[in-house]
């Protein structure tokens, strides 16, 4: 990439930062723009959706995430794993408010950080399932229409922490089989 072009998008990604996180992600993209100091032209060219843009914004942010769910590694239980990575997604979700609603589709866009936590989240599911205590008929996407009804259900909530626990803890029971083992929540 020349030079102009990485500062170009890198201008974008800082720009969208910001406006973000001040006005949420269904902010106008001419608004990201014109923060940037470029053209709407060079904003679309870079990043063709809102979708892009966004999976661009969050991927050192996914990143991070699917290492710290890895590290947790094999130290809790499988549906603990799962609870907690289902917990940690919202979250992250939640930090634009208006995402939710796109989170399908910009853990699709192919970017590191949403191949990685796509995979970590397939990695704790497959995880569970192959130890019985997680339906076999649950696949990611189940989990990441969760996701997507918790962080709407709670991106307005002022503390929103013990509404996306419960909510997890709801989905994840209801996930799990008849005769796994019940885990209590630990803390991460």
């Amino acid at each position: 990439m020349r030079a102009d072009a990485r500062r170009n998008r890198d201008q974008i990604l800082a720009a969208a930062e910001a406006v973000f996180l001040e006005r949420g992600a269904r902010v106008s993209l001419e608004d990201v723009a014109k923060r940037a100091g470029v053209g709407i032209g060079t904003l679309y060219r870079r990043f063709p959706t809102r979708e892009d843009l966004l999976a661009a914004t969050y991927s050192a942010r996914f990143l991070a995430f699917a290492e710290t769910t890895r590290n947790r590694g094999e130290k809790i239980g499988p549906l603990d794993a799962l609870r907690t990575y289902l917990q940690d997604l919202v979250r992250y979700t939640n930090m634009y408010r208006g995402v939710a609603a796109s989170l399908g589709t910009v853990l699709q866009i192919g970017t590191p950080g949403c191949r990685a936590t796509s995979e970590e989240g397939a990695r704790l599911l497959t995880r569970g399932q192959t130890v019985g205590a997680i339906r076999p008929d649950i696949r990611f996407d189940d989990l990441v229409c969760i996701a997507t009804a918790i962080s709407l259900a709670t991106e307005q909530d002022s503390a929103p922490q013990a509404r996306i626990a419960h909510l997890a803890g709801v989905f994840i029971n209801g996930i799990a089989c008849p005769q796994a083992p019940v885990e209590r929540p630990t803390s991460v």
